[in-house]
């Protein structure tokens, strides 16, 4: 009898095991906007919407995300968000995620703006989208280019 309940055991973590190992859909996920929120002392603060695009034919849930968003090859700013949803099979959503930029980030990045081009820079998306319930939660990377928000000091000159 232990017999048998061993050979089912080791049949089962057998079976999940071949369902980890089995590729799964990429996910596409791009920076759709970033729009200036209000900072804290010497922080500022972005929502970054992101566009997730499910090329899978089966529909993915999601817990939550972790992200960090690099500009220009360098630390640009993070952000953690609790949301929940589904992505529907071959379809695709926006999530918008609040980030932070700490005070070392925006002075790198103010003297690089100020010798460079103010409108687009080219981004690095990196991190984590969570698996709900049981599902195994899915790390992303993605590269492009944004369109930079227009600080209100720019928008009066």
């Amino acid at each position: 009898m232990n017999c048998c309940k061993l050979l089912i055991s080791a049949l089962l973590l057998f079976l999940c095991g071949c369902t980890l190992l089995h590729p799964q859909e990429s996910l596409r996920i791009s920076v759709a906007g970033l729009e200036p929120l209000e900072g804290q002392g010497m922080e500022a603060r972005f929502a970054v919407q992101l566009r997730i695009q499910n090329h899978g034919d089966k529909p993915v849930d999601y817990d939550g995300i972790a992200l960090d968003l690099d500009l220009r090859g360098m630390s640009f700013a993070s952000g953690v968000s609790g949301q929940r949803g589904t992505i529907s099979r071959f379809g695709e959503t926006v999530i918008t995620v609040p980030v932070t930029v700490p005070a070392t980030a925006i002075i790198r990045h103010a003297f690089d703006l100020a010798t460079g081009d103010r409108t687009k820079a080219e981004y690095e998306l990196h991190g984590r989208l969570g698996g709900a319930g049981l599902a195994i939660g899915r790390s992303f990377n993605s590269t492009g280019e944004i369109t930079l928000p227009t600080l209100p000091s720019e928008e009066t000159q």
